[in-house]
């Protein structure tokens, strides 16, 4: 412990007073976003699934997956590309409206688009068509996210705010669900109340945006959606394709088993998902456009002090992990209050690959800040088309657990084809 302290000093000072401020101020705002949107779930989760029962709790997380797939489409490649754009040029209104005005109708056409997909799939194949509204009621989410200015307010630095309105959402997700679900017959209400927030959170993060930095929105021209499109199309296809092994493991649960099945799979996954984020995703939005400025200015600072928040990072899971290991059994029985080791099983399998994510995570961020797209890119794709077969075939042999450890080995190979990729760049 002592020597991580001293390596987090080592790494702190490395940086200037004022990239330190601003990182730690943003470390906090998102940490606390974080901690509250992860400590709500801790009481809703089993709640619903306690309420809803295992059956219908596996429907709308299948249903969630699914939609999960239109978020990835309509975000597209901004939250990276339009991210780093608006970080560079946060200083130039002009180019600030004009990135902003193109990112937001891009997004916009994507959402109309995701809309007539979906419409197309719950008409057409059974599966969705027996229940309809679960899918179209958690389509709202699709248009909220759409909305909601993240990548704007990453790229100003002003991370405050997204923390403000997802913990404002947050609450109003937890208080709604209390209020109106309480048995297996509400559990329609469950996207519906998810779908209404993340639409207040985009509305009011359209707002901030217009009225607090005084954002004008003026139709782009066809060069700028173009180049909009282009910017963001590696990262795009690099997002799915990370998504083809992430989400769908849930979704392929879903298609290759039943709903009993998804829901105590996806009970795992919601608790790996925690471990794995928190506080790592909060430190690595924060860091990404303040390390892209400052390998602008000095590449080898900026790859020192990548290597040095990765080592601090893998010493810290070192130390957490194995503990959520050991105390699985015990986690799972507080969350869904009783005895499942089909859960317990698929939740230390999936702690294995966190590591592997949390020990790689500021390697694979710095390839996006060196501007090694394509890089990153064929990465995850060459992962996606080796674990995406992989997830089906293990998934259907040996259920619940074989997504489980198709995930452990998909995060293993994308750790070792990264560790050596990012050792051979030198900066000087």
């Amino acid at each position: 412990m002592p020597s991580i302290i001293k390596q987090i000093k080592k790494t702190y000072k490395m940086a200037g007073p004022l990239e330190r401020k601003v990182v730690m101020s943003n470390v906090a705002s998102l940490s606390l976003l974080q901690a509250i949107t992860y400590f709500l779930p801790a009481i809703i989760l089993p709640y619903l699934f306690r309420v809803l029962g295992v059956e219908k709790f596996g429907l709308i997380a299948f249903a969630q997956a699914f939609v999960q797939y239109f978020m990835i489409l309509t975000d597209y490649g901004f939250s990276i590309s339009a991210t780093k754009e608006i970080s560079l040029c946060r200083h130039e209104h002009s180019r600030v409206c004009t990135a902003f005005s193109s990112v937001m109708t891009v997004k916009l056409v994507l959402a109309f688009i995701s809309l007539l997909i979906l419409s197309l799939i719950v008409y057409t194949i059974p599966k969705f068509k027996n229940d309809w509204l679960v899918y179209v009621f958690s389509f709202g989410a699709v248009i909220g996210n759409t909305l909601f200015p993240v990548w704007f307010f990453q790229g100003t630095e002003k991370m405050k705010h997204i923390a403000d309105l997802n913990i404002l959402g947050g609450f109003i997700y937890a208080i709604f669900i209390f209020l109106f679900v309480r048995g297996p017959q509400d559990y329609l209400m469950v996207p519906l109340v998810n779908s209404f927030v993340f639409l207040i959170t985009g509305v009011l993060g359209q707002y901030v945006v217009f009225r607090r930095f005084r954002v004008t929105f003026k139709f782009p021209g066809y060069e700028n959606l173009r180049r909009q499109m282009k910017a963001g199309w590696d990262i795009f296809i690099s997002i799915a394709a990370i998504n083809a092994y992430t989400t769908t493991r849930v979704f392929i649960v879903g298609l290759l088993t039943n709903n009993t099945v998804t829901g105590f799979y996806s009970i795992a996954e919601r608790i790996a998902g925690v471990c794995q984020t928190f506080p790592l995703s909060s430190f690595s939005q924060a860091i990404f456009p303040r390390l892209s400025k400052i390998f602008h200015k000095n590449k080898k600072k900026a790859f020192e002090m990548m290597q040095r928040i990765q080592h601090i990072t893998i010493n810290i899971s070192l130390i957490c992990l194995p503990l959520i290991f050991i105390f699985a059994h015990l986690i799972i029985r507080i969350v869904c209050g009783g005895d499942y080791g089909e859960t317990v099983l698929s939740l230390r399998l999936l702690l294995i690959s966190v590591f592997c994510v949390a020990a790689n995570a500021f390697r694979v961020q710095f390839l996006l800040v060196c501007g090694k797209t394509y890089i990153y890119s064929r990465i995850h794709v060459l992962m996606a088309m080796i674990g995406l077969p992989l997830i089906f075939l293990l998934t259907y042999a040996f259920s619940y657990a074989g997504a489980a450890l198709a995930t452990v080995v998909i995060e293993t190979g994308i750790f070792t084809i990264t560790y050596f990729t990012v050792r051979r760049l030198s900066f000087k």
